[in-house]
């Protein structure tokens, strides 16, 4: 549904952004992530035609925005940081007056009502919207974006100014938009990318260094060879039986805890699947396992080191370009 395709935007010798592929697909929620400065907005603002690139393309349901900007515009809802509110205008004058901009075709009364339904504005249809609070014109925001019902939603940073019960209620709603439409969310949140993404964009100066689900990131980044382990036994003869194990390169004990039980990770050699014999070899000795898990990366970890510089491991050229593509 969204195609972005060596995308470049240069400010003199500035380039905000570099060489900018991905894709969206149908009924894809897709994570926009990136630290300040990164490119995230000036992309989004290219995909929505707000500004011109200085190469590449940003095809819209196969529609190039810069070469047909009308139909193109017409399949997308866009909710900036900063909602674009008039804010002496109530609720209702604001939507209507949305709706005659976009031209909509659909029949207003009960569009604009299903609308508000889904957002929870419509205690508040004919109120000020200068007198609502931020989380409230947040809300409006949203709600002008899903005027006209378009197939794509771009999203930059939708839960800005939300209390605790609304972000939840935002995020089930972008999950729930995510099944008809195809989505893109930028956020600094990143509990809220892990809990609404299908998958994600990592930008950096200006650069893709990542796309991919969160659960393939982690393991390129981790990778398979490393296990967080709990086991009930003399600290000693666990560790000699853990580093004697074949394909083992190191052991720690991470934490200590009481009647014999403790931590350990382990580092095996890459591509090493070392279970097998560890659980046969714990259970001989007579050892007890409490809890084996592998030594995954959060989403917080997978940004802070693919933001620092580091490509993803384990990949040839080819991979990683097919990777960032």
């Amino acid at each position: 549904m969204i195609e972005v395709i060596n995308l470049s935007k240069h400010y003199g010798d500035k380039r905000a952004v570099d060489n900018v592929s991905f894709k969206a697909e149908d009924g894809e929620v897709l994570g926009f992530l990136g630290p300040n400065g990164a490119g995230k907005s000036t992309t989004m603002k290219i995909i929505t035609g707000y500004i011109s690139s200085t190469g590449g393309k940003a095809l819209v349901d196969g529609i190039d925005i810069l070469e047909n900007p009308i139909k193109a515009k017409q399949k997308i809802g866009y909710l900036p940081e900063i909602p674009p509110l008039y804010e002496d205008m109530t609720v209702k004058e604001y939507l209507y007056f949305i709706y005659d901009l976009k031209k909509c075709k659909l029949p207003k009364i009960s569009h604009l009502k299903d609308i508000c339904d889904l957002v929870k504005i419509d205690h508040v249809y004919n109120r000020l919207i200068k007198n609502l609070s931020k989380g409230y014109k947040q809300r409006v925001g949203l709600a002008q974006a899903l005027v006209g019902n378009p197939k794509v939603l771009i999203l930059d940073e939708p839960t800005v100014g939300l209390d605790p019960k609304q972000i939840i209620e935002i995020r089930t709603l972008i999950k729930k938009l995510g099944k008809n439409h195809t989505v893109i969310l930028s956020s600094h949140i990143l509990s809220e990318v892990q809990a609404v993404c299908d998958k994600i964009v990592v930008i950096n100066e200006g650069k893709v260094v990542a796309n991919d689900t969160e659960e393939n990131l982690s393991h390129r980044l981790t990778g398979d060879n490393k296990l967080i382990c709990k086991i009930d036994g003399d600290k000693d003869r666990v560790m000699r039986v853990l580093q004697s194990i074949k394909g083992v390169d190191r052991v720690y004990c991470d934490a200590e805890h009481k009647n014999n039980v403790n931590d350990y990770r382990i580092e095996a050699q890459e591509g090493t699947d070392i279970r097998y014999e560890l659980f046969g070899r714990i259970a001989k000795e007579g050892f007890v396992i409490l809890e084996l898990k592998s030594s995954e990366m959060s989403l917080e970890d997978i940004f802070l080191k693919l933001t620092m510089g580091e490509s993803l491991p384990g990949l040839t050229d080819d991979e990683e370009k097919e990777a960032e593509d």
